[in-house]
């Protein structure tokens, strides 16, 4: 278990990672290599890349980023930024997406309005 101090540095550090990660896929663009390149660098902060995150199924990422001891609010970024990856269907993380949006829901033990809305958003896209 992270001491209090532990857990607050490694939250800063995952919410930076988040932002970034966010912003650079917050403009839909077809991504080539260098493109691609720079997302894994961003990714490698979670231990994963483009290719592995393909190849993980959704209960497997779950348990994986579980190990970063993300709260709720950080595993609902992290699939956005899956749901952004996935506009220009170069990408195909939308069912990875809605995984993460579901387990919020179950394991929260609180319903969000806004979860349910991005849910329902992703399903119809798939």
């Amino acid at each position: 278990m992270l001491n209090k101090g532990l857990r607050d540095e490694q939250s800063i550090k995952i919410d930076n990672m988040l932002r970034m990660l966010y912003s650079l896929v917050f403009v839909p663009k077809f991504w080539n290599i260098e493109d691609t390149s720079i997302l894994d660098n961003q990714l490698t902060g979670f231990d994963l890349t483009i290719e592995n995150l393909k190849d993980l199924n959704d209960n497997d990422l779950i348990a994986h980023l579980g190990r970063y001891h993300l709260d709720w609010k950080q595993f609902e970024q992290f699939a956005d930024v899956l749901v952004l990856l996935s506009q220009e269907k170069q990408f195909d993380f939308l069912q990875k997406a809605v995984a993460i949006y579901n387990y919020i829901q179950q394991q929260s033990k609180t319903f969000s309005f806004d979860i349910f809305n991005k849910i329902a958003a992703a399903k119809e896209k798939l």
